[in-house]
């Protein structure tokens, strides 16, 4: 999330918005405190305490890659890059190149290991949702075509198109199927065009009914609210309560709705992304890290393309 703001800010310009996907590259970090100055280079690893199972995760072939180094954690192996710098602390990224630690250079390779054990349930859960996000983006896109599902509030619906019919668009709850009517002679993008038409006014619809009830909850005013398209924000607020929200989140369920509608809300408490914020989010709606992270595992190439 990014705080665009001038040196002199007019209300009319400082926006805060919410993020559509992780920043590019994705990367995922967590800090280590310093070991001791007077540590001893082969301190013993801490002892662990019972936990579930770590997620499964492929052990590496061969040998290392240049540049890598390799740890045996129990019954794993993990390879990952070192990096001295003059930081303070020791620092761990989870990037699509996997793991990289970031030491200082005081810092010892039987310390640093040492921290490797300490955050290795974390570090393999994040190399995890790393993999099957990659994974995600790796699946067919949708093919514009009778029979083919989109997504819908978090459901697949079923495409069902009507030639020779020049117009026309329905929706049936009860058996989940879009029915487009289309000219005999219309192409994909046509199709395309029908559909995210009748998105966008279902996301109107949705979002002009949402809006006033967590707007209430916080005692705020919203001056207006409109449909944005953009590529990299889920939704955009500003000082003097102008409220945009994307209509793709109508592939998602209303949940997920809901937490980004409370969230550009709750700007018009705090336009920054403080804790108070945060705090004023959880408010009314507490649900809100479950709803942040499904949105930033979100991959855009799951998304049908129109």
């Amino acid at each position: 999330m990014k705080l665009l703001r001038h040196s002199q800010p007019d209300p009319n310009q400082l926006t805060l918005q919410l993020d559509f996907f992780t920043p590019t590259p994705l990367e995922t970090t967590q800090d280590s405190p310093p070991p001791p100055l007077l540590q001893q280079d082969h301190a013993p690893a801490p002892e662990l305490k019972q936990q579930a199972p770590l997620p499964p995760m492929s052990p590496p072939i061969g040998r290392p890659a240049d540049g890598m180094r390799r740890i045996q954690l129990g019954e794993h192996h993990l390879d990952y890059a070192l990096l001295r710098s003059k930081r303070r602390s020791i620092g761990f990224l989870i990037s699509d190149e996997g793991l990289r630690v970031t030491a200082p250079k005081w810092v010892t390779l039987g310390e640093i290991e040492n921290a490797i054990r300490e955050k290795q349930r974390w570090i393999f859960t994040k190399l995890n949702e790393r993999r099957e996000r990659s994974a995600r983006r790796l699946q067919p896109q949708m093919q514009w075509r009778d029979g083919a599902t989109l997504p819908y509030l978090g459901q697949d619906i079923t495409l069902r198109i009507r030639a020779n019919q020049s117009s026309g668009i329905a929706y049936d709850e009860g058996t989940l199927e879009l029915t487009v009517g289309l000219p005999a002679d219309a192409g994909e993008q046509q199709l395309k065009d029908r559909v995210q038409g009748w998105l966008q006014a279902r996301a109107k619809e949705t979002f002009a009914a949402r809006l006033p009830i967590y707007a209430e909850k916080l005692g705020v005013t919203y001056q207006s609210f409109a449909l944005s398209s953009a590529t990299t924000q889920w939704g955009s607020c500003t000082a003097d309560g102008r409220i945009r929200l994307n209509w793709r989140l109508m592939h998602f369920s209303l949940p997920l709705i809901d937490y980004v509608i409370a969230h550009e809300l709750s700007h018009l408490r705090e336009m920054n992304h403080s804790p108070r914020f945060w705090a004023t989010v959880q408010s009314i709606f507490p649900e809100f890290e479950t709803a942040k992270r499904a949105l930033r595992d979100s991959a855009p190439e799951t998304l049908p393309i129109f």
